[in-house]
């Protein structure tokens, strides 16, 4: 998985599990699972315990679900 560099107008952000949820309609286990296969970006450590997902990384992976699609 290419990681996406943001835009300018894009500020960089972290995203945590829910809102990652929410963003890409993926369950909790469908995204752990993707990104086990490749499929998915990996979150980024935020210390101890806690991680997150880059907002550019997920806007990305759905950029890329849309350009596969079957017209």
């Amino acid at each position: 998985m290419n990681a996406v560099a943001p835009s300018p107008s894009q500020p960089l952000r972290f995203l945590r599990l829910p809102e990652v949820i929410t963003t890409c309609g993926l369950s909790r286990s469908s995204v752990y699972d993707a990104i086990k296969r490749g499929h998915f970006p990996a979150p980024v450590s935020l210390g101890g315990k806690s991680v997150a997902w880059l907002s550019s990384e997920i806007e990305g992976w759905m950029s890329e679900r849309i350009a596969a699609r079957q017209p």
